[in-house]
């Protein structure tokens, strides 16, 4: 029986003669001591976390398919064999609706009656950074009816080609908000007194956030490439305006959990267990091991993969010792620097935004500046991870990368030494290498085709017997909807599939999103 018909007939049952009675027991609990609206310094915190944390559930999913890693298990029917199931998606959609996107709006309309213009600016970048990352993920999407509560729980899906200009929308208003004098603000923007509160993710620099918007503008404009309106040089201005170090990086510090909080420990680590049966993709391992660039070992093996590793094939498994993380029974994953319980989730970085620079640079004709912002997006993510230190569950102690691996590195023939040498494949590997885990990279994917001249050692998945598995031979090019909307908003769900011709789920997920056609 449908839940809320029930609770429909059941207070329908419960009126009429005692209404009057109902009235003053609800006036009666109205509790002064627990309030049903917050200030904005009190619900900004869950709109960063959880907005920031919706990359980070998809990427329980998408580093199947980008081949950051693989199953141990031969022939699994999962994500790296291209199988999906709607509950697969259901953390995308819900954390960009309910656990954050749902509470924006009412902060922002706090925050403008009260006169707190970043916690407006704040907001604004984080609904433009939640909407950007779902509609990449799963295409048309809820907004223009969006965030209505009870009051329309099937909202239309609004194109993406619409999603994408209410993001850059956002963004800009945005960053007009953090362009204001703190003079300008009511509230302070954080707080560490009596407890942190406020602006958790910059600690109250408004700079930074306008830093954010015109990075995530930046990322979503180079998905265009395929588009005649795509301007690179557009891009490059984009990036000037966005990050200026990793200390910008927009990302998610895991921390010990302590009552009452749970869950805060990382994602990808072995207290929340969620990729025991994964190890790394001989894609991978290859980039960083020598194989790909013969004689060059790059200096994060042993950082980002522990340096036994050998990696497995999509579908093929594996039972070889080499894929364990040394010294236990635990997979080679947990030996990963990414893998830390107390470590942390990047949304977007300084390093992504120099490799978006290199690539537009490179398409606009600027070879010069697309070589140096390549060199510069590498040595940032290589000294980000340097530190070395050693970590519990699974013992694992990280080497430190010095200075001098890393000008090694830069060169080496890992690395174009010359303008004349410099090609798109050497921008989107160094790319994919330092942005292992970030979902965006099945963007970057997606938009070159999944190029076998570009990504050289991407492998189509095998599976036992004959055929080419359920998507006979096509590359995944969107998720499913979400199983939440799949039961409560069945028409706008069966909208999507009649809007691109699919016929099943498996047709679905092979069709292109906006985004990633002419």
């Amino acid at each position: 029986m449908n839940l809320k018909h029930f609770l429909m007939g059941l207070g329908l049952l419960l009126s009429g003669s005692a209404l009057t009675s109902c009235e003053k027991f609800l006036d009666v609990n109205d509790n002064p001591n627990n309030p049903v609206v917050s200030t904005p310094n009190f619900v900004l915190p869950g709109i960063i976390s959880n907005g920031l944390q919706t990359q980070m559930f998809t990427s329980l999913r998408v580093p199947y398919i980008t081949q950051y890693v693989v199953s141990r298990t031969a022939n699994s029917g999962g994500n790296d064999q291209y199988f999906f199931t709607n509950a697969q998606s259901t953390n995308t959609f819900n954390y960009s609706y309910y656990q954050s996107g749902g509470n924006i709006p009412g902060m922002i309309k706090t925050a403008q009656e009260e006169g707190s213009p970043y916690y407006v600016g704040a907001g604004k970048i984080m609904q433009a950074l939640i909407l950007a990352h779902a509609t990449d993920m799963l295409g048309n999407i809820p907004y223009s009816e969006a965030y209505q509560g009870g009051a329309n729980f099937t909202p239309k899906y609004d194109k993406q080609e619409d999603i994408y200009k209410v993001i850059n929308r956002l963004c800009d208003e945005g960053a007009v908000e953090m362009a204001k004098p703190a003079s300008a603000e009511f509230r302070p923007f954080y707080s560490t007194n009596p407890s942190e509160s406020g602006d958790i993710l910059y600690k109250g620099d408004p700079l930074k956030w306008q830093r954010l918007a015109y990075a995530l503008k930046a990322r979503q404009a180079q998905h265009l490439t395929k588009k005649a309106s795509y301007d690179p040089k557009a891009v490059l201005a984009l990036c000037a305006n966005a990050f200026k170090s990793s200390a910008d990086d927009a990302q998610i510090q895991f921390q010990v959990a302590a009552a009452p909080l749970a869950g805060t420990t990382n994602i990808f680590g072995t207290t929340r267990s969620n990729f025991g049966g994964a190890t790394f993709s001989t894609n991978f391992i290859k980039y960083i091991n020598g194989t790909t660039f013969p004689g060059v070992v790059d200096p994060r093996f042993g950082v980002i993969a522990p340096t036994t590793s050998t990696g497995a094939a999509p579908g093929a498994g594996t039972s070889s010792t080499a894929n364990l993380t040394p010294g236990s029974t635990l997979t080679d994953f947990y030996g990963s620097w990414y893998a830390r319980d107390l470590g942390y989730y990047e949304a977007i970085t300084y390093h992504e935004v120099k490799f978006i620079e290199a690539e537009a640079a490179f398409r606009a004709g600027d070879r010069t500046l697309a070589l140096s912002s390549l060199k510069e997006g590498i040595r940032a993510h290589m000294k980000k991870m340097s530190g070395g230190g050693t970590f519990a569950a699974p013992a694992v102690t990280f080497p430190v990368i010095t200075d001098a691996q890393i000008a090694a590195y830069l060169a080496s023939a890992a690395v174009p030494q010359s303008e004349n040498t410099l090609t798109l494949r050497s921008i989107m590997e160094q790319k994919y290498i330092a942005m292992f885990l970030n979902p965006d990279s099945w963007s970057d994917l997606r938009r070159l085709d999944f190029d076998p001249l570009i990504y050289v050692n991407f492998q189509y998945p095998t599976y036992s017997g004959s055929g080419t598995g359920p998507l006979a031979g096509k590359y995944p090019r969107r998720l499913l909807p979400g199983a939440t909307e799949v039961t409560v908003n069945p028409n706008a769900v069966a909208g999507l599939y009649s809007e691109v011709g699919a016929t099943s789920d498996q047709d679905y997920v092979t069709k292109p999103l906006w985004f990633d056609m002419p």
